[in-house]
């Protein structure tokens, strides 16, 4: 499995897209286990977070890989774990849903991500936080409505910002 590269060290943001855009993480278990991924890495301390937001069908982060985790980068665990962990409860849950991500591959018939995630590395403060001000308003624009206010949609970082509360404990002010 192919992820753009990224650098240790290296803020960026990153968008990575739910094969075909489907909706897989509507439902609140499939925003979890991303959460549980990231709360993961940045116990083991292989990266910093710093902003996040997940929607129906995707996800985007501010990020820094900190160190490999085994032979691989971060970002490449990330995604292998959480796609391993959607294909266990879709399995076991919602094995009529599982059509929706097959692919044709050598090396496996399921695929949940697609494989173009776009790392942006961020060298500007104007960057960083014209970035952090997209992730956080992601959900209140009018396609998605999924809160009114931009702290009040519980899957982003905007409640850490507007309110100092880090839910999930998994945030480094990207100020600091």
């Amino acid at each position: 499995m192919q992820y753009s590269s990224m650098q240790i060290g290296v803020p960026y943001f990153y968008t990575a897209t739910i094969l075909n855009w489907q909706k897989l993480l509507k439902p609140d278990k499939y925003k979890d286990i991303i959460i549980s991924s990231l709360q993961y890495l940045v116990a083991k301390q292989k990266i910093k977070v710093f902003a996040f937001v997940i929607m129906p069908n995707h996800i985007h982060l501010i990020w820094t890989m900190l160190a490999k985790n085994g032979k691989e980068m971060p970002n490449a665990s990330f995604m292998k774990y959480t796609g391993h962990r959607f294909l266990e409860d879709l399995s076991l849950n919602h094995p009529n849903v599982l059509s929706y991500f097959e692919v044709e591959s050598a090396n496996r018939k399921y695929h949940f991500w697609q494989r173009n995630s776009l790392p942006i590395a961020l060298y500007s403060p104007a960057v960083w936080q014209q970035k952090i001000d997209y992730i956080h308003n992601n959900p209140i624009v009018e396609k998605w409505n999924l809160a009114d206010l931009p702290e009040n949609y519980r899957y982003s970082s905007a409640k850490f910002y507007e309110h100092g509360i880090d839910e999930f404990g998994i945030l480094s002010h990207w100020q600091d």
